[in-house]
């Protein structure tokens, strides 16, 4: 196939795939069965992989995430997006109306919408093409988060408008995909996000759009901020025509003569909202008649022609049976309420949050006690408050133990913690979540030893301790579910490579307080050892530059536990590299080649992933962009570079293949 047919299919196939696309995410009627979606897409990619030249942003094979960003840009709203006040009952919607009648002498119509909770932003489209999407931020600077935005699939990347248009709306994650998305986050050990607004806020403002594309986000657009060639005259219209160019809209707004129309209609969703896929804090209404929301204009903080009422959080009235105790990853001990079932916010509610003993404390909290209950964000269920007028005399007072419940081990409170930690490694409760983090991506990286995995041989009795990883055999793997020949011969290899990573992504397994992915680097390339680092004492890792006080401390902590000399004697017998493999110190002290260069790789490389690569040039003194502009020094290509080294050719940037960098490390 020459180039010209291959554009004409690659065509061909990019609007199918749109097609199907906006079937399946924006009207949510899918025309073909996910295979044949998947076959037309592996097709696609092929020929982009085959002819990288004719690969543009609008591509559908371009919403996987793109490379990670620095930071994120600032964006100039032109048309201000500011925030809505606020009505919480009957009354001020009734005022809102008068006030807003006095300043007009038309009649008014009102446009109610569901007020979704997640993080509003702004899409801007040149020729039809999404080009730049931006957070609201202060309401006129927010935030360029487009390698994001491009992740969420009801977004389309093109649309049936030539003219430039700016479009508002409301990206949010699903009720299905905010409690998937905490599960996943409780099982590592990290704090669950407190609501949906929260979740989507976090997944768009991540420097790696592949996180934003991991968590099913999705958006309902509500409005125009600049429109070139905009002739329509009210808000409704508006609406309707966003959904007839490509957009996704809402369908539940509806437009309203008189201001008892709205009342009711907000009366309504008070009762449907637990229906809903999605959630709601409210309910957003507007002036319909776009000359008139001129006419009415703006106070200083927001628009006289719009009003946003808050529906009140639901609290209930139940029984507190009984306080239960779990063991995280790092040993934190959490408290959770064991109630009686009660109905919260559409869905049944067992169990709720009490964070610590001194929240306990702080309320009251007794067993036996009848508690208010609401979700937190409408979302997660915590205790607010105990009712003590129904209190009988027979409620028991909590008492947090001394020992840990998973191992006996005694509970320690570190300072200016509230929390009670269990200090035991090799606690039962923390072993299965501390496998599971050992053997992720940026750890031990082992290929094939998922968190299902994990949980199956813990559970089987096959693997304790971190060391039991290195002693499995090809029997006890074959017993596993869905473990087959060749599956388990890959896993045993991919297990035994393992061995041979630096020391840094073994003190990042390891889970020790504080230190991450970045701490361990540090601290590996410093002491260049395991058995220098076990030696180091407080004074030592302080005076490591970005090494605090916490962070030293824990480490001499971790590693004057018996417990830990145990088990890395053990990992050093079965064989694990215990030294830094990366630039030592003393090689890279002076200028290198990277030294205040900024530096973007790209393309595919044979000796080097990318996160090596970045590693070792930021290693010696180079800051790694992920895209190519008049300040770049250095451009890094691999195989099939595509849009980044046409850019850099243009800008006269220094380029450099794969052998031009391994000569530079080798220097």
């Amino acid at each position: 196939m020459d180039k010209q047919q291959a554009q004409q299919k690659i065509e061909e196939l990019r609007k199918l795939l749109h097609q199907y696309n906006h079937q399946y995410y924006v009207l949510d009627n899918p025309s073909v069965p996910d295979a044949e979606y998947d076959q037309k897409m592996q097709e696609l990619i092929k020929l982009e992989n085959d002819f990288p030249e004719l690969v543009t942003a609008d591509s559908p094979t371009q919403r996987v995430g793109g490379e990670p960003l620095d930071a994120f840009q600032k964006v100039q709203h032109h048309v201000p997006m500011l925030s809505l006040g606020n009505a919480f009952n009957e009354g001020d919607l009734r005022d809102f109306a008068r006030r807003a009648a006095q300043l007009t002498d038309e009649p008014i119509s009102f446009v109610c919408e569901l007020k979704i909770d997640g993080l509003a932003v702004s899409l801007t489209y040149e020729d039809g093409k999404f080009v730049r999407g931006a957070t609201r931020g202060d309401g006129t600077t927010g935030e360029d988060i487009t390698s994001n935005l491009r992740t969420i699939r009801s977004i389309p990347l093109s649309i049936q408008e030539e003219s430039t248009i700016e479009v508002r709306g409301e990206a949010f994650i699903p009720h299905k995909s905010f409690l998937k998305l905490n599960e996943q986050r409780e099982a590592i050990d990290q704090e669950p996000f407190a609501n949906p607004r929260n979740a989507a806020a976090g997944s768009l403002r991540q420097l790696d759009p592949k996180i934003a594309a991991s968590r099913n986000l999705d958006i309902f657009l509500y409005g125009v901020g600049e429109w070139e060639a905009g002739t329509l005259e009210s808000h409704s219209e508006r609406l309707d025509y966003l959904s007839k160019i490509g957009f996704k809209t809402n369908p539940e707004w509806r437009k309203c003569d008189t201001i008892d129309d709205v009342i009711d209609y907000v009366k309504h969703w008070e009762q449907k909202r637990p229906d809903l896929e999605y959630e709601i804090d409210g309910i957003v209404i507007k002036v319909d008649n776009l000359a008139q929301q001129e006419e009415l204009g703006f106070t200083a903080k927001s628009p006289r022609w719009a009003i946003a009422y808050k529906f009140p959080a639901e609290e209930v009235i139940t029984t507190l049976h009984d306080i239960e105790l779990s063991v995280g990853r790092t040993g934190v001990i959490t408290p959770t309420a064991i109630l009686a079932p009660v109905r919260v916010a559409g869905t049944t509610v067992k169990r709720a949050s009490l964070h610590n003993e001194d929240l306990i404390r702080e309320k009251d909290i007794r067993l036996g006690d009848t508690v208010v209950i609401k979700k937190a964000g409408d979302i997660i269920p915590e205790v607010i408050r105990t009712v003590e007028e129904k209190r009988t005399g027979d409620e028991k007072e909590f008492f947090m133990p001394d020992e840990c419940p998973a191992c006996g081990s005694e509970l320690v409170r570190l300072e200016e913690e509230v929390a009670l930690r269990c200090m035991n490694p090799n606690c039962p409760a923390q072993l299965k979540e501390g496998l599971i983090h050992f053997v992720s991506r940026n750890a031990m990286n082992i290929d094939g030893l998922g968190e299902k995995v994990i949980i199956q041989l813990f559970r089987e009795e096959l693997i304790h301790t971190i060391a039991d990883i290195y002693r499995l055999r090809r029997e006890d793997l074959l017993q596993l579910d869905r473990m087959g020949e060749k599956s388990t011969d890959n896993l045993l290899t991919a297990i035994e490579a393992s061995k041979k990573n630096s020391l840094e992504r073994l003190l990042f397994g390891l889970g020790i307080r504080f230190v991450g992915s970045k701490a361990a680097k540090i601290l590996a390339a410093h002491f260049e050892t395991m058995e220098n680092l076990q030696q180091a004492t407080f004074e030592d890792i302080v005076a490591i530059n970005e090494m605090g006080d916490k962070m030293a401390d824990a480490v001499v902590q971790y590693f004057a536990e018996d417990e830990v000399k145990h088990l890395l004697h053990e990992l050093k017998d079965i064989g694990l590299n215990m030294a830094y493999k990366g630039p030592k110190q003393q090689d890279i002290e002076g200028d290198t080649a990277f030294s205040g260069k900024t530096v973007v790789l790209t393309g595919k490389m044979e000796n080097f992933t990318r996160s090596e690569a970045k590693t070792l040039v930021e290693q010696l003194g180079g800051s790694i962009t992920g895209s190519v502009s008049k300040n770049t020094d250095i451009l890094i290509a691999g195989e099939d570079a595509g849009s980044k080294l046409d850019k850099a050719e243009k800008l006269g940037v220094t380029i450099w293949n794969e052998r031009q960098l391994r000569e530079v490390l080798n220097d």
